[in-house]
């Protein structure tokens, strides 16, 4: 029997962080997060590249172009959407789930999926560095574990 498990040194590493400027108050928490925990693994300040885009629904196309691109090992995808008083929320955590999803599965690298999908901003301030954790943290760890699996 043969186990992989991916370990957490980020030496060497490129990663590539994909952030929905929309809900900012959020993805600005969940972005410093995640730098904070790539740095604290050993990935160089110079090899974390940043994509800005308009909204969550713009990170799976970003996430592939970055992906594409051969400068990254890893790439985490950061956002926020908020439950608000139409269908929209359901139609953009859908597609931007599945977007992302589409991203990780049939490109080079892994993607991880930051993106808060809350019923309120209390929850999701929660979810980026409050009482529930930094999910941006989360997948900072996710990205190395999984870009040191064999291919």
């Amino acid at each position: 029997m043969t186990d992989y498990l991916g370990n957490l040194n980020g030496d060497g590493q490129r990663i590539g962080i994909v952030v929905a400027q929309f809900n900012d108050l959020v993805t600005q928490r969940l972005l410093a997060g995640a730098i904070g925990s790539l740095k604290q693994h050993g990935v160089a300040e110079e090899a974390i590249t940043t994509w800005w885009v308009p909204g969550a629904f713009e990170l799976p196309r970003a996430a592939k172009r970055l992906a594409e691109s051969g400068t990254v090992d890893g790439i985490i995808a950061l956002g926020a959407v908020i439950r608000g008083e139409t269908s929209h929320y359901d139609y953009v955590c859908s597609e931007t789930a599945r977007g992302i999803a589409q991203v990780s599965m049939n490109g080079p690298v892994p993607v991880m999926f930051g993106v808060l999908t809350t019923d309120t901003l209390e929850q999701a301030i929660n979810r980026a560095g409050g009482k529930g954790g930094n999910k941006g943290a989360d997948c900072a760890t996710a990205v190395l574990a999984m870009s040191h699996l064999p291919a």
